[in-house]
C-alpha cells in the first residue's frame, strides 16, 4: 500500500497531477480543492494517498491530510459513492465542511456537490452521522499528520505552503470528548459541537461545550 508521496510536481490537470519521486512519475487524483491549494509545476509537495487496485485499473488517489484521506475512505464505503463522488464532495465542502454536514444531518450541502442527488446524499448523511465524530476528533491532530519533507528528495530548500486547519479544531475535539463522557450520543453531540463550531468560530473548550449543552437541552 502506497501511503504518502513525496516529490516533485511535473504536470497538473484538472483532476490530477504527475509527482516525480527520484525519477518514477506517480498520477495522482485529487480533489478540485486540494489542487487548489498545492503549490506550482516544479515545486515539492506531500500528499497522503490511497491506492484503489480493481481487476482492470490502479489508481492512487491524493489528499493534503489524513482527515481529508480517512473522510474519502468512509465516503466510498457508502453504496452508490465511488471514488468520483466522493472527490466531489470534499472539493465542494472540504474535510471539515464534510464532517460539519454529516454530524447536522444537512444532506443538502452534500448534494451540492457535482454529481451527487438528493438520495446518494441522504444515505451518506445517514450511513456516516455515527462516524463523524470520530473523523472531527482528528481534526485535533493536523499539525501532527503533516509530515516534514525529507532533505534527500529536493535539491534545494523549497516553501511549502502551509495546511490550514480549523480555528478551533481541538476545541472540537475536547468538547466532543465531554458530551460524549456526559452521556451524549456520538450523533448528537457531534451534531452539537458541530453548529455551535459554526456559529462561534474562534470558540474555546469551555465557550463551545456551554453552546453545544444549549442546543442539546430539551425544548419548550
Amino acid at each position: 500500500m502506497i501511503g504518502k508521496i513525496t516529490g516533485r510536481i511535473e504536470y497538473r490537470a484538472a483532476d490530477h497531477l504527475l509527482i516525480d519521486v527520484r525519477g518514477v512519475g506517480y498520477l495522482i487524483y485529487c480533489s478540485e480543492r486540494t489542487l487548489a491549494a498545492l503549490p506550482g509545476v516544479g515545486e515539492v509537495v506531500a500528499l497522503f494517498t490511497d491506492l484503489v487496485v480493481r481487476e482492470d485499473l490502479m489508481q492512487l488517489f491524493g489528499f493534503q491530510t489524513l482527515v481529508e484521506k480517512e473522510w474519502h475512505r468512509l465516503l466510498t464505503s457508502v453504496q452508490g459513492v465511488g471514488a468520483k463522488a466522493s472527490l466531489a464532495i470534499l472539493g465542494a465542502l472540504g474535510p471539515d465542511g464534510v464532517s460539519r454536514a454529516i454530524a447536522l444531518g444537512d444532506w443538502n450541502a452534500v448534494k451540492a456537490a457535482k454529481g451527487v442527488g438528493p438520495k446518494i446524499a441522504q444515505r451518506v448523511v445517514l450511513d456516516l452521522k455515527d462516524k463523524a465524530p470520530g473523523v472531527m476528533a482528528m481534526s485535533g491532530t493536523l499539525a501532527q499528520a503533516q509530515g516534514d519533507v525529507p532533505a534527500e528528495v529536493i535539491e534545494a530548500p523549497i516553501a511549502r505552503k502551509p495546511i490550514a486547519s480549523a480555528p478551533n479544531a481541538s476545541a472540537q475535539s475536547e468538547a466532543l470528548s465531554a458530551l460524549s463522557n456526559l452521556g451524549y450520543s456520538p450523533g448528537d453531540a457531534a451534531g452539537a459541537v458541530a453548529q455551535a463550531a459554526g456559529e462561534i468560530p474562534d470558540a474555546e473548550t469551555p465557550a463551545l461545550i456551554r453552546a453545544a449543552l444549549k442546543l442539546l437541552a430539551p425544548k419548550g
